[in-house]
């Protein structure tokens, strides 16, 4: 069976068709070029985080929107979802701190997101103020090693293979060790809440550069 995960450049096609738009008419309202948008809808280029959140404002769309599933798809009754996930598929926001990769974006109402994440930040004020947001978090990593600096607790060292599980509503900041130039950690964030990916995406939008 084909593999028909939507994309980035499918979703656009869809609210581009939606409005009944020209590709030259959708870069007037959205201010992103004709060129660019074209190499967008055909899967060969994608979009830095602070273009996607000028999209998301200029078309009235949340964030979310612009890679999930069509919202007026009904939703399946069996249980049996499943979604194949790779670094060239994946969501992409870049921010002074780190690389974000959010995996397996096609599928909407995740209990849980997978996030591959690339950390640059070397020191609390380099990285600025903690982070908080809404539900549970386990980082796991993969390269480097990190220093893990939470609001109620003292810094913990990690290495490769080892993990970290905390309460997100905690301030919380992953920094690069002493040592290394970067680290490599898997993320998966989970809330009851069917918020959350926007919850996210709204906390990128106050560090993103």
């Amino acid at each position: 069976m084909t593999d028909t995960h939507p994309t980035l450049g499918s979703v656009l096609r869809r609210i581009r068709a939606g409005k009944g738009w020209t590709l030259k008419e959708m870069s007037a309202k959205s201010g992103i070029p004709v060129s660019t948008l074209s190499k967008v809808e055909h899967d060969r280029l994608t979009l830095t985080y602070d273009k996607l959140q000028q999209l998301s404002r200029r078309l009235n769309l949340r964030m979310s929107d612009l890679f999930a599933e069509e919202p007026d798809r009904p939703e399946r009754q069996a249980m049996g979802r499943r979604s194949l996930g790779s670094l060239d598929r994946a969501f992409r926001v870049e921010t002074p701190n780190y690389d974000y990769h959010y995996l397996n974006p096609d599928l909407r109402r995740k209990r849980m997101i997978p996030i591959l994440t690339r950390i640059r930040a070397r020191s609390t004020e380099e990285f600025g103020e903690l982070v908080r947001h809404q539900g549970e978090e386990l980082i796991y990593v993969l390269e480097g090693k990190i220093i893990v600096h939470t609001e109620f607790y003292d810094s913990v060292t990690l290495a490769p293979g080892e993990s970290i599980y905390i309460d997100s509503t905690m301030g919380h900041a992953y920094l690069v060790a002493p040592g290394y130039d970067e680290a490599l950690v898997l993320g998966v964030c989970s809330s009851a809440d069917e918020g959350l990916m926007d919850s996210l995406m709204s906390l990128h939008g106050e560090v993103a550069a």
